[in-house]
């Protein structure tokens, strides 16, 4: 639909099937710009037939409708005859009464009634041509009705002899309209799920949540084969809470089962039983049921009321899920800023859910590196219990072999071992990568003042290991530097001999 103001001056049957031009309008056209066959027509090619067609719809809303319509013949029975709680019976007027509270039946949606159609004419007149003054500023009085439709407020005169007409913000006129998207409820009617809207914090419903329980429980009779419980409890816009709290009814047999959430609901809906409610502060409650596929076909076959045909289509393509999600219709600020609190709140419980998630990760990573630690000091230990029970074993291997002949196994086993010892001792191989390793040691000790952040670890045994390996080497240095010195020794005297000799034949020759 398009909506201008412009100079019109023909009459409305000139103006296209889905416009409308709201100009200056004569009294002429009031007889002959209106197409209105009956007030249950689709839109035609008249003037107003596409802002005026499919008038069925009433009222929009998710209010008791959501499953509350059928009829629960078991828990009437048992409750009404068995404990004398009637109240759990299905009462139609009830639901009624229920669904006006709630904005209206979402799936009683009825055909227009004489009124109605009158409401619509005079609308209609309001908008386009008006005859209460008889002049020219009926125009002027044409275009101010049209601004408070588009606004949805105010009061439309258009006739001396007719009460002006009501402008809300369902009228199909008003701009200030919009379509969102909330989840399907999947919620079973057997689960028994009621939501309790309190005017009250959230910190004060948690204090007193025993005495609530208790309160509601006086509420359903005090039976003692009825236990109020608690499913959670949420912070709402405006200082609410929602509480959703289910019944278990047990059976003398010792069986137990849920209340339904309808038949639950349409007790608190009776008038005593709601004053109760009402002092303990319950602004509302609603059944959190299901809806059934011939229920969503046809919530989206029909547009709620205000809302085009176009728009509701076109919302219906632009569903990111329709399995999970189903299109809203949001008519004036007031709704809009509702959904804009309940989505500040959700995201603010989303955030705070996260926190506590985060912190559980950080717990977790602070658990994970003790435990590596813990899990290599372990390994340490590990290593150095099995050196000392080989120790052992080999201490007990050779006792228990002492004063026996060497085996050939144990032969064979000796010269594998020399020869491992001699392969470890050839300065070509291991022993050379061992000096290797050594110089590059003292470098690290050499420059571990610069770089003192870099530390290194040697295993125990690897060091006591050089250790040895070095001890070894000491021992043959200082064996070779005795055998070198006993050498020279034997060199000095063999020198002093040959000098001795040389003075003897000097002697003689002379």
């Amino acid at each position: 639909m398009a909506f201008s103001f412009g100079s019109t001056t023909g009459t409305a049957a000139n103006q296209a099937t889905t416009g409308f031009s709201l100009g200056s309008f004569t009294p002429k056209t009031t007889a002959s710009g209106f197409g209105f066959g009956t007030a249950t027509t689709t839109a035609t090619s008249t003037g107003f037939g596409g802002l005026f067609g499919n008038t069925q719809n009433k009222a929009f809303g998710f209010g008791s409708a959501f499953g509350t319509t059928g009829t629960n013949p078991g828990l009437n029975t048992t409750l009404s005859t068995g404990l004398g709680f009637g109240g759990f019976g299905t009462q139609p007027q009830q639901q009624q009464q229920q669904q006006s509270a709630l904005g209206g039946g979402l799936f009683n949606q009825s055909v227009q009634n004489p009124n109605q159609q009158t409401q619509l004419i005079n609308t209609a007149s309001a908008l386009s041509a008006p005859t209460l003054l008889g002049d020219e500023r009926d125009a002027i009085l044409a275009k101010w009705n049209q601004l408070q439709a588009f606004w949805g407020t105010g009061k439309g005169y258009f006739s001396n002899n007719i009460a002006p007409v009501e402008f809300s913000q369902e009228n199909p006129f008003c701009r200030f309209k919009a379509v969102g998207f909330s989840c399907i409820p999947n919620n079973k009617d057997e689960d028994g799920l009621v939501e309790l809207v309190f005017n009250k914090k959230e910190a004060e419903i948690r204090a007193q949540q025993q005495q609530l329980v208790e309160s509601l429980h006086k509420i359903l009779g005090g039976h003692q084969t009825l236990t109020v419980n608690v499913e959670g409890v949420k912070t709402m816009p405006d200082d609410q809470t929602e509480v959703i709290i289910y019944v278990v009814e047990r059976s003398p047999n010792g069986t137990s089962r849920r209340v339904p959430a309808t038949a639950l609901n349409n007790h608190f809906e009776q008038a005593n039983v709601k004053s109760n409610l009402q002092q303990l502060g319950v602004t509302l409650t609603i059944a959190r049921t299901e809806l059934s596929p011939a229920q969503i076909k046809q919530l989206l076959q029909n547009p709620p009321a205000g809302v085009e045909p176009v728009i509701w289509d076109q919302a219906k393509i632009d569903n990111p899920d329709p399995d999970r999600l189903i299109p809203v219709a949001m008519v004036g600020f007031k709704e809009l800023l509702r959904r804009l609190k309940v989505q500040d709140q959700m995201t603010k419980q989303h955030q705070t859910r996260l926190d506590i998630i985060s912190e559980d990760i950080s717990e977790l990573q602070k658990n994970q590196a003790t435990t590596m630690a813990k899990i290599a000091q372990y390994k340490r230990k590990l290593m150095e219990l099995s050196h000392r029970v080989l120790q052992v074993l080999i201490k007990q291997e050779v006792q228990r072999k002492s004063g026996f002949a060497i085996q050939a196994e144990e032969e064979q086993l000796r010269v594998q071992l020399d020869t491992i010892q001699s392969e470890l001792n050839a300065p070509t191989q291991f022993k050379g990568r061992l000096n290797e390793l050594m110089s590059q040691i003292r470098m690290q000790n050499h420059f571990g003042a610069v770089r003192s952040e870099e530390k290194y670890y040697v295993d125990g045994d690897l060091l006591r290991e050089i250790k040895q390996h070095l001890k070894q080497q000491q021992e043959g240095l200082s064996h070779l530097i005795g055998i070198i010195k006993d050498d020279l020794e034997d060199i000095k005297l063999i020198e002093q001999g040959l000098s001795d000799n040389v003075h003897i034949r000097g002697g003689m020759f002379s």
